[in-house]
């Protein structure tokens, strides 16, 4: 149970569809809790993630400051989640965010002494733009949330997010204690790497179109590229940035270069990330970007913001590089750093991005998220990779350049 799920498109939504589909797959009765965005309510067979399961879709209303975000009735949530307790007859309760509908659906299970597992994937920079609040009140509107957060939080057994970094911040902000970090997982083997010689130089982000995301910043790094890299830009996603970036890219001179795709199918979202020859992830507000994973599960390097849990995915000079928060400049170096890269060099940085996302299997998320749902002790899967040694770089870099040379002998 959560605020957001697909058609949704956003880190919380795909997780949580990702999750549903996998437990779905390993045999389990899975019942997600969502929004209606059609008007209608009712018990729906759907099919996401290649598994089918029922979604319970809950009339909702659209936050009017917000181009998508859609909150379900706050007046019937404990109600149509006591309605749905009572039919279904859950072994436990999973929340996804604490705000109304996990809001809900742990108020019932508490009363009716079910176990509840939750899992975190709220930061306060996400929404509090769009929250009508003057800035000046800000900081107190954040501290506040924080607290009924933890208010939230505490009714469950567990409470995961999906990075060690993002357990941490989350147990400063609640004072909650024992957080698990959990990867939202994903499946390496859906995107495909490109390991042939580039022909041109692209760069991709995907993901919400919202200020949080610094895409700005993007833009104006690319306008500060030299003319001989010729990069194009591949933005997919939406958002209510979408129009003011537009026009930003007008008046840098870049609009011929830049692509806005708006929102796509998983097919060509795979499709630019194959064809792509970087990935940037300016945001400064990822609680593990679901984003980058699928870039890496594609064999890019990433430049990235080093904020939050960002730097958890990026290994400055091995698979990427990270960059200043909100710095363009330092952005397009880093971003001429890799396009300058020889085609060896570039292949380094894209088989360690590979190497880097094999602990981020989904199916070692699911096997963990079943065990805390049976209440057995779970030790935080391991997603650290050993840094790679120099010799070994240097061994793979050799090795690279001698099967490029048999390769044009033949």
């Amino acid at each position: 149970m959560g605020d957001t799920f697909p058609p949704e498109i956003n880190g919380a939504a795909n997780f949580s569809e990702r999750l549903a589909a996998g437990l779905t797959r390993h045999g389990h009765d899975v019942h997600v809790i969502a929004q209606a965005h059609d008007n209608r309510q009712g018990a729906f067979r759907e099919h996401h993630s290649g598994a089918t399961f029922t979604v319970h879709r809950l009339l909702s209303m659209r936050w009017l400051k917000h181009d998508w975000i859609r909150f379900v009735y706050p007046w019937r949530i404990n109600a149509n989640a006591r309605r749905i307790i009572d039919e279904i007859k859950p072994d436990v309760v999973h929340i996804q965010s604490h705000l109304l509908a996990g809001r809900g659906a742990s108020t019932e299970a508490l009363k009716s002494g079910i176990r509840i597992v939750a899992t975190n994937h709220f930061m306060p920079e996400n929404l509090i733009e769009f929250s009508g609040l003057p800035r000046f009140v800000w900081p107190l509107a954040v501290s506040l949330t924080w607290k009924d957060a933890r208010r939230i939080l505490m009714r469950a057994s567990e409470v995961t997010t999906p990075t060690r970094k993002a357990a941490d911040y989350l147990e400063k902000q609640t004072g909650l204690r024992g957080v698990h970090a959990i990867s939202c997982g994903i499946r390496a083997s859906d995107y495909t790497p490109d390991f042939e010689p580039r022909t041109e130089n692209r760069i991709a982000f995907c993901g919400r179109v919202a200020p949080e995301k610094q895409l700005d910043r993007l833009l104006e790094a690319v306008a500060m590229l030299p003319a001989d890299l010729d990069v194009k830009v591949d933005i997919v996603g939406d958002g209510d940035q979408r129009k003011p970036l537009e026009a930003l890219a007008v008046r840098l001179g870049i609009a011929d270069r830049v692509i806005f795709h708006g929102r796509v199918t998983d097919q060509k979202l795979r499709r630019v990330l194959t064809e792509a020859t970087l990935f940037a992830m300016p945001s400064i507000a990822e609680l593990q970007s679901i984003a980058t994973m699928e870039a890496m599960s594609s064999g890019l390097p990433i430049v990235a913001a080093d904020a939050m849990a960002l730097p958890h995915l990026v290994r400055d000079g091995e698979n990427g590089y990270l960059f200043p928060p909100g710095d363009a400049w330092a952005l397009a170096d880093r971003i001429e750093r890799v396009l300058r890269l020889p085609e060896e060099e570039l292949l380094v940085m894209k088989n360690a991005s590979l190497r880097l996302i094999e602990p981020h299997d989904i199916e070692t998320t699911v096997s963990v998220f079943e065990r805390l749902y049976r209440g057995e002790q779970v030790e935080d899967p391991v997603t650290e990779v050993a840094p790679l040694s120099a010799k070994l770089r240097e061994q793979f870099r050799s090795l690279r350049r001698r099967v490029r040379g048999v390769s044009a002998l033949d």
